[in-house]
């Protein structure tokens, strides 16, 4: 299982890797910090997760569920934020996240998630 991983902040992206990697079968193959250079990545690399935070560096979150929507894109994105409110949770849902995590409070959740997910 490939992920990618979009997060603007290196001690969080650090973090995610090391809770991913004792995932059996999964490997994450990369990671931008900004919308445009995400989507780029992500269409060339096929991942068949994304990891993707709301606010980036440049542009947001939802910048890249569009352009992923947009483009045909398979890859199952799950999103992971500081601003987990119910109307981000739903514009998410919206434009096809399989999933929204609160940082703060969910992300060992998003762990359990995709290990049922490598599981499959």
């Amino acid at each position: 299982m490939k992920i990618f991983l979009v997060e603007d902040s290196p001690p969080v992206r650090e973090r995610l890797e090391a809770m991913l990697a004792p995932l059996a079968g999964a490997l994450v193959v990369g990671h931008a910090d900004g919308a445009e250079a995400a989507v780029r990545a992500i269409l060339a690399e096929q991942p068949d997760i994304v990891v993707l935070d709301l606010k980036l560096a440049q542009g947001s979150g939802f910048d890249v569920l569009r352009a992923l929507r947009d483009a045909g894109s398979r890859a199952e994105v799950y999103m992971l934020s500081n601003f987990a409110t119910p109307a981000y949770r739903s514009a998410a849902e919206r434009l096809g996240a399989r999933g929204f995590f609160d940082k703060s409070q969910e992300f060992e959740r998003l762990r359990e998630v995709l290990a049922a997910r490598a599981a499959e």
